[in-house]
């Protein structure tokens, strides 16, 4: 018995040596941490529980019948982060550069399916050079089985990717079906074709990096939520994400422990907007100010910085929240702004997160730019989550709540639950100089009417008791008591149920 014991013992050390330790070295030399180092960074100590270690691949061609490493280039299986049940796949490149093969892909659909399941969330941490060239369709195929997966795990559970390394080719679209992808400056990159296939096809020289490295991705393709210095942090930020997600789309967010008054004032909001409308402030100081203990993980942070999406704690319940930031392009709606705050409130409304929109746009942004590249139906896709979504939709409108934008922003008409105003909302179709320049367009030679003109529209207008008067407004309230109102507004609505009408599923228009 003792022998039998010492030789799994053996092997499983050579098992959890993966590709040997000079290419173990190789990666810590690259800044980069093993796929089971990361394993152990992401999980609470010792809770790690590995399945398939011994799975080989079965490939006989181009002489791969010689090369066999146990794992076969991926570590899978479960554990905890805070006590809680998380799945996890993590590609090791020390293996065969990570690469997919047949066996590699029944290791994470055998992950995926028991995620889905067991409804809990799944990390993938992806390091890898595509499909292994040597099995041909048998890889290929592989892929499509973890896509298929990607696709019925949607909506049920949460998924999250993190790019450590390379991405490449087939490897691309798991993550791109995930809920969120994170990346790691300078060690990660991800691309369908590789700078030497561009080369080749388009004869543009271009580098792995400033094709698909986590700059390009979370500032102009938007492919990526956030990136981080190196594999530690973003592992340690992975936890503190989790802490933020339901285990699945049959639960609530969970409640943790706080020791944030939630009755608790903030007199500083009683001047955070400027007295000039024109005047720009952080919607962040705002955010900061509500949430528990001023914690908040926000997504996206370097893209689309008109608007603001995140999560937050209020009274210890996860919330989520949209909000226009005046400090970029005075907060105004445009295609980016439109797709970054869908996405988010849709899986939000997934996984029964409520929504706190924090109001102050001045419509949408004009211009040929926008118009050609899809204004209206990237404006429609924000428009849609907001009036598809059943979770409880608390809104705030701080100053500007301008034409359409207003409506688009969870506005009353869209279900909105809960709407509030600070005493310095402006709700209008347009800003007082449009609209009296429309209105009084014969008067505009004659300087001192149309000051009075604009004097009288912003009396009759620009404030939040119109719109109040018609029950659009449910409440309008002093800025300083906004944590105390929301904390209150939440915990009543922490009962809601809403259901659409039946139906196989919408048509967003992507």
């Amino acid at each position: 018995m003792k022998d039998i014991l010492a030789r799994l013992d053996e092997r499983r050390e050579q098992a959890r040596l993966g590709g040997g330790q000079k290419r173990i070295d190789a990666q810590h030399a690259k800044g980069k941490l093993t796929a089971r180092e990361r394993i152990e960074m992401l999980l609470d100590r010792d809770s790690f529980e590995e399945f398939d270690m011994f799975v080989q691949h079965r490939c006989t061609d181009f002489g791969m019948e010689q090369e066999h490493v146990p794992g076969d280039g991926v570590v899978t299986g479960w554990g905890t982060v805070n006590g809680r049940t998380v799945y996890v796949f993590a590609k090791d490149f020390t293996v065969f550069g990570g690469s997919l093969s047949e066996e590699h892909a029944k290791k994470i659909t055998k992950i995926q399916d028991m995620a889905i399941k067991n409804r809990a969330p799944i990390v993938g941490l992806f390091d890898a050079g595509g499909a292994r060239i040597q099995e041909g369709v048998a890889a290929l195929g592989g892929y499509g089985e973890v896509f298929q997966r990607n696709v019925l795990a949607s909506g049920v559970i949460p998924q999250i990717s993190v790019i450590m390394g390379p991405c490449a080719g087939g490897d691309v679209y798991s993550p791109a079906m995930t809920d969120f992808i994170f990346m790691v400056r300078e060690t990660s990159y991800m691309f369908v074709t590789g700078p030497d296939v561009v080369k080749t096809v388009t004869n543009e020289t271009v580098t792995a990096e400033e094709l698909g490295g986590a700059h390009v991705h979370t500032t102009r393709s938007s492919i990526a939520d956030r990136a981080y210095e190196n594999d530690v942090e973003a592992l340690l930020q992975m936890r503190r994400l989790i802490d933020f997600l339901p285990a699945s789309n049959l639960e609530t967010p969970p409640r943790l422990p706080s020791f944030d008054d939630p009755d608790r004032i903030d007199l500083s909001l009683d001047t955070l907007v400027p007295d000039n409308p024109n005047k720009p402030y952080d919607i962040k100081e705002l955010i900061n100010k509500i949430a528990d203990e001023g914690d908040f993980f926000e997504i996206q942070e370097t893209h689309a910085r008109n608007i603001v999406i995140g999560f937050a704690r209020i009274e210890g319940t996860t919330v989520g929240v949209v909000a226009n930031q005046p400090l970029a392009l005075a907060g105004v709606l445009d295609s980016d702004a439109s797709r970054k705050a869908a996405r988010f409130v849709r899986f939000c409304d997934c996984f029964n997160v409520p929504i706190v929109t924090f109001v102050d746009v001045p419509g949408f942004l004009p211009g040929t730019a926008q118009e050609y590249g899809g204004l209206i139906k990237h404006g429609a896709k924000l428009l849609f989550a907001y009036a598809e979504a059943t979770v409880p939709k608390v809104t705030v409108i701080t100053r500007k709540a301008f034409g359409g934008a207003y409506d688009v922003m969870a506005s009353k008409h869209l279900r909105g639950d809960i709407n509030l105003a600070w005493p310095t909302a402006q709700i209008a179709v347009m800003g007082a100089k449009g609209a009296v320049e429309i209105i009084y367009r014969r008067e505009l030679g004659d300087a001192q009417k149309i000051a009075q003109r604009t004097k009288e529209y912003e009396d009759r207008f620009l404030s939040p008791f119109v719109a109040a008067e018609r029950g659009y407004i449910d409440e309008v309230i002093m800025p300083h008591a906004t944590r105390k109102r929301l904390s209150r507004v939440l915990a009543m609505l922490r009962n809601k149920k809403l259901e659409n009408p039946w139906k196989k599923h919408d048509n967003i228009p992507l």
